[in-house]
């Protein structure tokens, strides 16, 4: 059986977490952050985990983590 390849944008943005929950950065926060609220810009700064729908899509992309 040939080893599967790591899918290497994913490996960049994601991490996989103790417990074995994916977490990823918010979208949102690179530019234009001039029309959007303060408290907007504070809850995009926080991580956020990869909801339980795409969690086995994910889990694909990175498969030795």
């Amino acid at each position: 059986m040939p080893k599967i390849k790591t899918h290497s944008s994913s490996k960049k943005r994601l991490s996989v977490t103790g417990t074995g929950k994916i977490k990823k950065n918010v979208a949102n926060r690179a530019h234009k952050l001039t029309g959007k609220t303060s408290k907007r810009k504070m809850s995009l700064k926080k991580a956020s985990y990869v909801d339980s729908a795409n969690q086995k899509a994910v889990k694909k992309l990175l498969p030795y983590k």
